[in-house]
């Protein structure tokens, strides 16, 4: 699961290039969830969740060196900074938690609901408008949450289930905040302070019940760090080539990336009802990104 905190920058934009970089994203977060829930078999979900911040550190701050500097990292406003960082221990652990019972496919199913909930939510938190079709669009990605979870206890509505609808609304919660956040603040003192933060929140809580690392995992934290370090600066990247509406569908390639990995790693794919349910929730965020895309033209012909 991605950590993203970006917005579009002007340059000459490259369609193409855009679409690869955030396959390539994509892909590098899918081994990073692959690596977590690897990680879960042996730790618990608190330790996982500081431990992704503290491997992608260090590399995000080359990043920073490289780039704006950190006198950018101080002249933030905290009070939301500090909400982010909460909202980022509360998306990883139920994340983590669900990726130790659910196949890969099946979490990244049901956290594609979040683009649905980031658009209800920017109604009454950031006063946006949104029409009686988008809201249809809504209702019917929520239909498909239910397909996939299917209450009657047939399918996956079970503590896990549910932990990653608490994930996708600490991140839709979080997307709405950087929304705000990206007028003032920089790209690199969100990513920073969001890992710093959910690293130092996860284990606190996780450091009573801390499990001491073992030498034969130290390769998979690496993993962890690169991937999640690397995704992260080509999903900046990628947004600075495209359209955000032209780009934002390739997040969906997720499904792909965990269904190859759920066969490789645990030779498990979800049943054909899941797939049902996902297809619902993705044909409509893919409307929600059309009416969005066609909303802005209307603005800015």
């Amino acid at each position: 699961m991605k950590i993203a905190s970006i917005h579009t920058l002007s340059r000459p934009l490259s369609p193409l290039r855009g679409i690869v970089l955030m396959v390539i994203a994509i892909g590098l977060f899918s081994l990073m969830d692959a690596g977590l829930k690897l990680l879960g078999t042996h730790y618990p979900p608190m330790q996982v969740a500081s431990l992704r911040g503290l491997a992608s550190l260090p590399l995000v701050m080359v990043w920073i060196a490289a780039t704006t500097g950190f006198a950018t990292l101080v002249r933030v406003r905290w009070p939301l900074h500090l909400l982010r960082g909460g909202l980022a221990v509360l998306m990883m652990v139920p994340f983590i938690y669900a990726l130790q019972h659910l196949p890969l496919t099946t979490a990244y199913s049901l956290f594609f609901v979040a683009p649905l909930l980031v658009t209800a939510l920017a109604v009454p938190i950031l006063g946006e408008r949104v029409g009686p079709r988008r809201w249809i669009a809504i209702m019917v990605g929520l239909l498909g949450v239910l397909v996939i979870l299917r209450p009657s206890g047939e399918g996956v509505a079970s503590l896990a289930g549910l932990a990653v609808m608490v994930s996708a609304l600490a991140y839709s919660l979080s997307a709405v905040t950087v929304r705000v956040l990206s007028r003032t603040d920089s790209t690199q003192s969100m990513v920073f302070w969001m890992l710093t933060l959910l690293s130092l929140g996860a284990g606190a809580l996780a450091w009573s019940d801390w499990v001491p690392l073992q030498v034969r995992d130290a390769w998979i934290i690496a993993g962890v760090g690169l991937t999640g370090a690397f995704g992260q600066y080509a999903i900046t990247e990628a947004f600075r080539h495209g359209e955000a509406s032209l780009i934002a569908p390739f997040e969906y390639t997720a499904l792909a990336w965990g269904a190859g990995l759920d066969v490789l790693l645990w030779g498990v794919l979800p049943d054909r009802i899941t797939w049902v349910g996902a297809a619902i929730i993705v044909l409509s965020g893919l409307y929600l990104i059309r009416r969005e895309r066609a909303h802005l033209e209307a603005e800015h012909p």
